[in-house]
């Protein structure tokens, strides 16, 4: 065999581990600590302080490594329902073995508790509960309507509460910011299950979309849209967030032609482009983080 063969191989299970540890998200988790430490939680707001404090970078990659290790471990259990929902992608990351996977999985916890006692026993133990945490959600309460969806938003933000744990900094401020990102995501999940509908009723996931149906999913969502709505306006009025209100006057509008997609087709394609367009709300939210400190 070429040795071009080995380096295509090399690079497909390469990109294969990539896609099953999600490490676009990986990388936005860090850049969101490392920004939000900055112009949100620190008093100071000072680059450099942030930039150079090692405990930040340890947060940072202890978070990074339990959320890889944690989409490892959903991706054993979910592979079935993938494989129906999202084929190719699937067929890709079937490139790693499930012994790969495992070990990558083992190392990943390793590293994260190694990183977290480098930061506190209180980082180290937060972080041995989130590691728990996924991996209960992973194997037991996935499947299952509201807690699932409500656990798998907790556990994409609990990173956060890190950050918020190590500045000390609880002001309500921070808290209503969370609830905005939570709601969002929650929404990204909910439209998510409707279109993983047909996989998730195949292998009996008992998501709300196959228990209740379509109607009630979309009921759900219009519901949680106005509580976002009801949060921007919120932050807008009684909170001093400098240029970053502009992001949450844009979101006011962003969800009007959202809800009226969302109730007008019940088909895949118009799932996937409000799915897609909440990951561009988020990233945009993540940058405009910057503009907190302006």
């Amino acid at each position: 065999m070429s040795f071009s063969f080995f380096n295509k191989k090399i690079l497909l299970k390469i990109l294969s581990l990539f896609s099953v540890v999600r490490g676009y998200n990986v990388i936005f988790m860090i850049f969101a600590q490392l920004v939000s430490s900055i112009f949100i939680f620190s008093d100071s707001n000072d680059f450099f302080s942030v930039i150079l404090d090692y405990n930040i970078w340890f947060i940072a990659l202890s978070s990074s490594a339990s959320i890889s290790a944690g989409y490892i471990i959903n991706n054993f259990y979910d592979s079935d329902k993938d494989l129906i929902n999202r084929p190719l992608k699937t067929i890709l990351e079937k490139e790693i073995s499930g012994r790969t996977k495992l070990i990558v999985y083992v190392f990943l916890n390793i590293l994260t508790l190694i990183f977290s006692a480098l930061v506190s026993i209180k980082a180290l133990l937060f972080f041995s509960f989130y590691i728990l945490a996924i991996f209960v959600y992973s194997i037991k309460i996935s499947k299952y309507p509201f807690i699932g969806n409500f656990l798998s938003v907790l556990l994409v933000i609990t990173p956060f509460f890190a950050i918020t744990l190590y500045y000390k900094n609880f002001s309500m401020e921070i808290i209503t910011h969370a609830m905005f990102l939570f709601f969002v995501i929650l929404i990204k999940e909910l439209i998510k299950d409707l279109k993983n509908l047909k996989g998730d009723f195949t292998m009996n996931y008992k998501t709300i979309p196959v228990i209740y149906g379509d109607k009630w999913t979309k009921n759900y969502i219009t519901i949680y849209v106005l509580l976002v709505i009801g949060i921007c306006i919120n932050l807008i009025i009684n909170y001093d967030i400098s240029l970053m209100v502009y992001y949450y006057i844009f979101s006011i509008p962003f969800f009007f032609p959202f809800v009226y997609l969302l109730w007008k087709y019940n088909d895949n394609r118009y799932y996937e482009i409000l799915h897609n367009s909440l990951k561009v709300l988020i990233i945009i939210g993540l940058f405009s983080i910057i503009l907190h400190g302006f």
